[in-house]
């Protein structure tokens, strides 16, 4: 009598741990078996995704620059396999790629939308007062930025 293959039955991820699906219902994709997930497995999802994003956002940005060069790393290793499931290997890599990028970016981004200003100071100030402004926005140490915001202001107060 022929014997039968048992195929494995990928279980899902959710909160870093491979819960079956409530239902235990499945589908075939790619000749395996795929947990399928039901409205309740989805809530779960969510609750755990939503637990997990303090920790998250309290990492270093350094730190999360690593976990995304780590997918980066494990995502070469299986250039070959993603390339048969996708559009090819040029696709995989560009994806590599852009992962690499957002690793590398993590760490450098509060530097590019922070407010402060290395150079900002006395000595570096290179703006240049208007001749045409009036006589009271002249106090000494408002540039012409902070005059700017002023009139802006009291031009909303004055609405």
């Amino acid at each position: 009598m022929p014997r039968l293959p048992v195929k494995k039955t990928y279980k899902l991820y959710v909160g870093g741990a491979f819960p079956r699906s409530e239902s235990g219902r499945t589908y075939e994709a790619e000749g395996q078996n795929v947990a399928r997930a039901s409205r309740k497995d989805l809530r779960d999802a969510v609750v755990a995704a939503r637990g997990a994003q303090p920790k998250w956002a309290g990492a270093t940005a350094y730190n999360r620059g690593q976990v995304l060069y780590r997918i980066a790393e494990m995502m070469e290793a299986r250039t070959a396999e993603f390339a048969e499931l996708t559009g090819g290997t040029d696709e995989v890599e560009r994806a590599i790629d852009r992962w690499v990028w957002y690793a590398g970016f993590a760490d450098k981004l509060a530097q590019t939308l922070g407010s402060a200003n290395a150079v900002a100071g006395p000595y570096f100030n290179f703006t240049v007062a208007r001749a045409d402004r009036r006589r009271r926005d002249r106090r000494p140490g408002r540039t012409a930025t902070a005059r700017a915001c002023l009139t802006r202001c009291a031009r909303a107060r004055r609405r």
